[in-house]
């Protein structure tokens, strides 16, 4: 018997007039009951709005004219037999009261006559007069072991399909498959296999980076997380060699999958507006060379009560998924702030991020951007929760120079014909941003010639720029004095004049 078979069949047993099942699986789900139907032997039914009621055990003809709900619904309250009746896709008749009505005296008439309501969709919100007579149940996700047989079994149709020899595959692709199906359904998974298996008759490194871009899809199909799975260029981005220092000792740690206890849990970067953080934190997927995940309050928040939680439960549980990676959640600030107008949202949502990030055991690095530390509940930043603050000020001179070095490259400008000296001292005060966009307009002012961009041409657009420390001098004068005690330096700290 089966993990979930045997669940349900607990459940079943338990009493429970009602069961809601969360899932997108409603094949696998009637396939389940179908089996448990004869165990426990109970007739067994289905409806759906197209085809009324069927008996799910053997083939039956559908009784099409009880495909109204609340026909449907009559007609179970009335019947004199035992049994247990699948409702699929019934969520958006919940909203009728005769409906929750009839629902309700289905249920409290069990224990005079059993009959099991089991209510099937991708999303469940029964009223609050049905809950306490309902039980919510999950499908357990597919472990290696089950997947390991999934592979198996699709390898086996694949040869029984056509003229096909085995499946070619190496252990180590396999392998890697198997624990990058982790994490997702079974009719998923066995949907990515047959992919992987059928495009060529092998299992190979190239199916398993396709698996892993469909995964993340799968996992976010709402958009409130955004993958980035190459990460590796993002491990040479300009300056920062304190937080690069700072991750390298501990990335062994942070990958060591044998690792049960103290991990690297994550860091908070605070900074001047548009001085690198977002660059940080992809810098920090880069070095520890792990798939990066981006948190989007904005697409977070949802204007029906108690979805905004419940929407970052389940981002939290795809970062969990996913690990090892990083998680960024920028201008965290912004996603909970708290106030007397969202009705406590923002309250419910610290809450939901503060337990998760003091509980989680998977390997997890939260990288989270801040331009407004005041707005931080203390709790947040406090260690345990964080491992380290870090203040990214605007670029040092070494770093600027870095910068242009860089944005010179990516237009195919050879770096070698500037005064990069000159650039970088010039440049005092710009942000990395700043400097991108000083080559991007030099590059327009002559956009026929790419070598009419020279040093000089780049310092005058320099000179007719206003850089950010000062356009925003009293911010970050305030931010640099606060931070001077509180938070380690991103940058290491430029040499003196003098000491040169």
């Amino acid at each position: 018997m089966t993990p979930d078979l045997h669940d349900l069949e607990l459940l079943l047993r338990s009493d429970t007039p009602i069961i809601l099942i969360e899932s997108i699986e409603e094949l696998r789900v009637i396939e389940l009951f179908s089996r448990l139907a004869l165990r426990v032997t109970e007739p067994a039914f289905r409806w759906t709005v197209t085809d009324g009621l069927q008996r799910i055990e053997f083939d039956a003809e559908p009784q099409h004219f009880l495909a109204d709900p609340a026909e449907v619904l009559r007609h179970i309250r009335v019947t004199t037999q035992r049994g247990i009746y699948i409702l699929l896709d019934f969520h958006p008749y919940l909203d009728k009261p005769l409906h929750v009505r009839l629902l309700k005296e289905i249920a409290q008439g069990y224990v005079g006559l059993p009959r099991t309501l089991i209510m099937v969709s991708h999303a469940l919100e029964v009223p609050p007069e049905l809950r306490h007579l309902s039980v919510r149940f999950s499908l357990r996700l597919p472990d290696r072991n089950r997947l390991m047989a999934l592979i198996r079994e699709e390898a086996k149709l694949w040869q029984q399909i056509g003229p096909h020899g085995s499946v070619r595959t190496s252990r180590g692709s396999l392998d890697q498959l198997a624990d990058n199906l982790l994490g997702i359904t079974e009719s998923d998974a066995r949907r990515l296999i047959r992919n992987a298996i059928r495009n060529d008759g092998a299992i190979t490194k190239d199916d398993v980076e396709s698996v892993k871009r469909a995964k993340y899809e799968l996992l976010s199909p709402e958009g409130i997380i955004s993958f980035e799975y190459d990460t590796r260029s993002f491990a040479d981005v300009a300056g920062l060699s304190n937080l690069k220092a700072w991750i390298d000792r501990r990335r062994d740690a942070f990958l060591d999958p044998e690792r049960t206890r103290d991990h690297p849990r994550g860091i908070l970067m605070l900074g001047v507006q548009g001085g690198g953080k977002s660059l940080a934190a992809k810098a920090v997927a880069g070095r520890l060379g792990v798939p990066l995940l981006r948190l989007d309050f904005g697409a977070l928040y949802d204007k029906y009560i108690g979805e905004t939680e419940k929407n970052l439960r389940k981002a939290l549980e795809t970062a969990d998924l996913m690990s090892p990676c990083v998680l960024w959640v920028d201008e965290i600030e912004k996603g909970i702030a708290t106030g007397s107008e969202d009705d406590g949202v923002g309250r419910r949502v610290l809450g939901t991020l503060l337990t998760w990030m003091a509980e989680r055991k998977t390997r997890v690095f939260l990288a989270a951007t801040a331009n407004d530390i005041s707005r931080l509940p203390p709790e947040l930043i406090r260690k345990g929760r964080i491992d380290e603050l870090f203040f990214v000020d605007l670029p040092p001179t070494d770093v600027r120079r870095e910068i242009f070095v860089i944005h010179l490259r990516q237009r195919q400008l050879d770096p070698e014909t500037f005064d990069l000296d000159a650039l970088a001292e010039a440049s005092e005060g710009f942000t990395g941003a700043g400097i991108e966009q000083a080559v991007v307009s030099a590059l327009f002012a002559d956009a026929t010639d790419k070598s009419a961009v020279t040093t000089a041409t780049l310092l005058a657009e320099i000179a007719s720029t206003q850089p950010l420390s000062v356009v925003m001098d009293v911010q970050i004068q305030r931010l640099r004095a606060w931070a001077k005690e509180r938070t380690v330096p991103a940058h290491a700290a430029e040499p003196s004049r003098a000491s040169v």
